[in-house]
Parts: structure tokens; C-alpha cells; sequence
């Protein structure tokens, strides 16, 4: 898979997000305006023989803030750089506004790009940086004016417009970046990794900045990212990918608090797996674990005695030490750190892997060696099959 920085070393007219005027089909009459912003309809990319990616479809609406998450090698950049028309589809139809662009070239798509490495004209001016795309398309000077203006504006960077690239910090020439993505008005805004060269402090400012600007202007974003918080904070939806595939579509707290497999329990937010068998369904589903510990999860299905399961438990729902949970866990801690207002622990209850609460602290942090009761309710874990496929 080509490596997106290379795309965006030398900065060209489609690299900084430049579209020329004009459509390659006309959509019918209405179509654009009842359409999805964006929408790929089982689309394969594939590099000889190897498939980067399988059957993937997604439909975008308008105006929203749709996240492709997973780790490297998943398939979502190279599905990001389809849209900008950067890879070639195998298989599948890419449709922005109700018409089809997989076969329409670059130039003629109305993306907005913005990579990580900024890729901003290092030679130009933060105004003909901003104003590329615009002198591109032949938009006359005093509009390009005032359209600069505004884009600097809403980055927070005016009076700016002298200066080069050089003279910026990260933060600021990812700032640019972002004013030369949207002043043309774009369709969509395509966002690959944009925070991921920034310090911690100021890819949480950025996260805020991003997701303000989108809501402002109303334009349909695609952000692309491995990191589980930039995706969980920023998303109206998440798509889960792995090897090619998506894994899960949903809300941020549809994937997080009901992941529909085993690979996105563990990959957002390292969810304790607790296999176990069936030894009970009714109302609730009893499973014995590996240590010999009961636990009962709300499941509406009735479950074969024996089957083989998996229970996810998110660090965040076990509670120590409260009587009240209908579910008790009891082990030895592992490991203590002191977060402030809460501790995370790992604890050692007698099964193959040891698991993590992260718990509000009332009274003292414990010590590795004490004993430790974990509590969690029915209801707040899920229920996965042999397979690894949610159950409840």
C-alpha cells in the first residue's frame, strides 16, 4: 500500500485539494439533493493479487462526521484516497452527491484533502498557500480576497496572510492546511491522520478546531485515524475496519458500549475478555468461567448448556468493593496507578488473562498483593458467541 506522506511531498493542484468545474455524469433532476454526500457500494481495491479492500460499502449523509478507525494496514486510507480518485477501485461504484466519480478524474472530484504532513507550498505565502485552489479555478482576485479572509478566519489564524510556512508551528501550518481544504466550498472534506504529527496538547485543541469547523460550515468530513479517542470524541459514526473489511458502523456509543465482535471489543478501548460456558439461560444467561466464578449476563436468546462465550467487560463498568452489583468478581491486584479521581487496577481472578478496572477511588488506592472484589451489573457487558460475534 503506498504511503499517503509520499502523496503529499511535492504538493500538486489535486493534492491541495484543487477540483476543476464540472461533473463527468449529469445526475437526474433532483437526485443530488435526496442523495448521500457519499456512498460506496461494495467496492474492492486490490494491488495484484493482493485485496486491500473486500465488499465495502458505506452510505454517508450530508453534513455529517464519519470516522474510519482501525489499526495500520486495514484498508482505511487506501479507501480515503478513493474518493479523492488517488487509487483506482478494482470493483464497486464511489458515488458523491447521487453520482458515480470512481471513473471520474481526479481534477473534476470536489474534495477537500487534508494530510498529515500538511503538504503546503513551502516557497508561498500563507495567502497563496490558502489561495491555490482558488486561483486554480479562475475565481476573480477580490473574491479570492475575501474568501482567504474568511477561511483564515475560521482557523483562527487572520492577519496571517504574509507569512510562510517556515515561520508557523505544526499546529498553525495544519491550520492552513485545513483553511486551503475548505475555502473552495467543497463536497467533502477528506482528513488523512491530520493530528497524528502533533503533540498531545495540541492534537486535543486541533480535535476541538476540526470538529467546530465541520458544524460551521455544514460539509460532509471523512477522517481517517487509529486513535480510538480522536475517533470516540469527534464522530457522529465510526467505521471499524480490519483487513479490508468493516467490522462495525455505528454511533461512538454504539461501537464502544455493544461491539459486534471480539476484534472491536479489544480495539476500542482493550475491553477485558472473559471466556467461559454456558451453564444456565433464562432471563439471564449464567457462564462459569475459567477460575470457576459465576457471572450472569442479560442475553434475550437461550443459549445451549456448555456453548462456548465470551463476556466483555469495559474497564470503566467494574466497580470495587460495592456490594450492590449483582455480579462479583473476587481476586488479588496486579497492579495499582493512581489517576487522581480514580485508580486503574489489574487484578488476577484466576483465568488466563488477568483484567482491568478503572474505578473511582473511595478512601485509599489498594496495594499489589491485597485482595480486591470486583462488581458489574448484567446489563452493562456483552455477550459474544464461539465465534466471536455478539450474542446480547
Amino acid at each position: 500500500m503506498p504511503d499517503s506522506q509520499n502523496l503529499t511531498e511535492a504538493p500538486r493542484p489535486e493534492a491541495a485539494g484543487v477540483a476543476k468545474a464540472g461533473a463527468a455524469r449529469p445526475a437526474p433532476v433532483g437526485a443530488e439533493a435526496n442523495s448521500p454526500a457519499v456512498e460506496f457500494r461494495n467496492i474492492d481495491i486490490a494491488y495484484g493479487k493482493f485485496v486491500a479492500v473486500r465488499d465495502f460499502s458505506l452510505s454517508i449523509r450530508k453534513g455529517s462526521f464519519v470516522t474510519l478507525l482501525g489499526p495500520s494496514g486495514c484498508g482505511k486510507t487506501t479507501i480515503l484516497r478513493s474518493i479523492a480518485g488517488l487509487v483506482d477501485i478494482s470493483g464497486g461504484q464511489i458515488m458523491i452527491g447521487g453520482r458515480r466519480v470512481d471513473d471520474v478524474p481526479i481534477y473534476k472530484r470536489n474534495i477537500g484533502l487534508v494530510f498529515q504532513s500538511y503538504a503546503l507550498f513551502p516557497h508561498k505565502t500563507v495567502f497563496d498557500n490558502v489561495a491555490f485552489g482558488l486561483k486554480y479555478r479562475n475565481v476573480p482576485k477580490p473574491e479570492i480576497k475575501r474568501r482567504v479572509g474568511k477561511a483564515l478566519d475560521m482557523v483562527r489564524l487572520p492577519g496571517s496572510e504574509k507569512k510562510l510556512p517556515s515561520q508557523l508551528s505544526g499546529g498553525q501550518q495544519q491550520r492552513i492546511a485545513l483553511a486551503r481544504a475548505i475555502v473552495f466550498e467543497p463536497q467533502v472534506l477528506l482528513l488523512d491522520e491530520p493530528l497524528s504529527a502533533l503533540d498531545a496538547n495540541m492534537r486535543e485543541e486541533m480535535r476541538v478546531e476540526i470538529k467546530k469547523i465541520q458544524k460551521e460550515t455544514g460539509i460532509t468530513a471523512i477522517f481517517v485515524t487509529h486513535d480510538q479517542e480522536e475517533a470516540l470524541s469527534m464522530s457522529d459514526r465510526i467505521v471499524v475496519m480490519n483487513a479490508g473489511s468493516a467490522e462495525q458502523i455505528g454511533t461512538p456509543e454504539e461501537v464502544y458500549e455493544r461491539p459486534a465482535t471480539a476484534f472491536v471489543a479489544d480495539f476500542l478501548g482493550k475491553a477485558n475478555m472473559l471466556a467461559g460456558m454456558v451453564s444456565g439461560s433464562g432471563q439471564a444467561t449464567s457462564v462459569v468461567l475459567a477460575s470457576g466464578q459465576t457471572i450472569n449476563v442479560a442475553c434475550p436468546r437461550t443459549l445451549a448448556q456448555g456453548s462456548k462465550v465470551t463476556v466483555v467487560v469495559r474497564p470503566q463498568k467494574l466497580s470495587v468493593g460495592e456490594a450492590a452489583s449483582a455480579n462479583r468478581l473476587s481476586g488479588r491486584v496486579v497492579s495499582a496507578s493512581y489517576l487522581g479521581g480514580s485508580a486503574i487496577y489489574e487484578v488476577d481472578i484466576g483465568t488466563k488473562a488477568n483484567i482491568r478496572a478503572n474505578a473511582p477511588i473511595s478512601g485509599r488506592v489498594l496495594r499489589e498483593g491485597e485482595a480486591i472484589d470486583l462488581g458489574f451489573d448484567p446489563e452493562g457487558c456483552v455477550l459474544l458467541d464461539g465465534d466471536g460475534r455478539r450474542i446480547s
